[in-house]
Formats: structure tokens, sequence, C-alpha cells
């Protein structure tokens, strides 16, 4: 079985990348299984640059293939932002509320017309010897007024699906992973994982 290494330490992250791609013949294993990478700064000015880093620096650190993801949440209302500083929208080491009450500070009496927004998610899958391919995928919707739902993490409880009257935090699991931009984007790049696996896994 051939391993893939996710680029990350997010709990989170994992869990819903598992979840997605589970019924793949792969065996996945994270970041916090490989301690000598260390910390990987994501400094990049693009979601894409950091995905591109994570997954590189990871596929030549442990000598397998990778993968890693970069997401943001772009309004449009406050001209993209928080973008690629989402994840420390609120300052280094916040929290998901912390980053969560910032935002909606930021759109106080916005009408909800006006705050569209969109998560963008972007995943680069590096070969071993740090070849790269990337895709992206994009979720629309806006931002609630106020926090809803309990599942889900980061801007789930603030972002509306398009097309829906939930939260992304008010939805299952299931019907998160058929939706989300993650769920996209790894849908994506299954025909570029490295073979045989990647030709006849279906997601």
């Amino acid at each position: 079985m051939k391993t893939i290494v996710i680029a990350t330490k997010n709990e989170n992250k994992i869990i819903e990348i598992r979840a997605i791609a589970g019924n793949l013949d792969f065996n996945f294993k994270c970041s916090k299984d490989f301690p000598a990478i260390g910390e990987i700064e994501e400094d990049g000015e693009t979601l894409k640059d950091n995905a591109i880093k994570k997954a590189k620096l990871t596929a030549l650190g442990t000598g397998l293939w990778a993968f890693a993801d970069d997401t943001g949440l772009e309004v449009d209302y406050l001209n993209g932002a928080p973008g690629v500083f989402s994840a420390r929208y609120a300052g280094e080491g916040c929290s998901y509320a912390d980053n969560n009450a910032k935002l909606l500070n930021a759109l106080k009496g916005v009408p909800l017309h006006l705050r569209k927004a969109a998560f963008k998610c972007v995943i680069a899958l590096s070969s071993p010897k740090g070849d790269i391919t990337t895709v992206e995928g994009i979720l629309p919707g806006m931002i609630t007024e106020t926090p809803r739902g309990t599942k889900g993490f980061g801007y789930d409880p603030i972002f509306m699906v398009d097309g829906t009257d939930k939260t992304m935090a008010e939805l299952s699991s299931e019907e998160k992973n058929n939706l989300s931009h993650r769920g996209k984007v790894i849908r994506k790049i299954v025909p570029f994982l490295p073979r045989p696996f990647g030709a006849s896994g279906k997601l």
C-alpha cells in the first residue's frame, strides 16, 4: 500500500481529508508522524505558494509522496480579506472564535446581500523528488450576522453555503464533504495520485 503524507498537523483537516479520501487504497500519514521535519512557515503571498512549499518540503524530507492544502476565506466587501491570512486573521496564536469575532466586527452593519464570500482551497501534490501538481476548489457563500451550528471548525459557523440555508457548521459531515471546497480539490487531485491507485480510485 502506497503511503502519502498529509502535510499538516491540524487534526480537523486530517479528519476531513481522511473521511473524503478514505476509500482510496493509501496509507495516510501526517506531519506529526515525522517530527524531524519541524514546523513549515506559511510565508507565501498566495494560498498556492503555501501549499506548494508545505507539500514539497514534506515530500523531500520524508522521501514519500505528500500533499498539502492551504485554504482561505475571501470576503468581497473586504476586498478579499482575510484571504491568505485566514488562519491568523486575529493575530498569531488566535483561536477560531477570535477570527470569527474579528470578521463579524469588520462586517458589523453590512447588509446580507453585501456579505458575499468564498472559501478557496488549493492542494499541492508533490512526488518524492519534489515534482508538483496543484488543483483549486472554490465554495461560494455569504457571511452570517451571528455564528450558527456546532459542527466543523474555523469559519464554518459564520459561512452560509450558496443554495442552502445552512452554515457549514450546521451541515452533517457527509453533506459538508460533498459540498466543500476541500472535497472538491481532493476529488480533483485523485487522477494525479501515484498509479495504479490514482487511476482506479474513485471519490
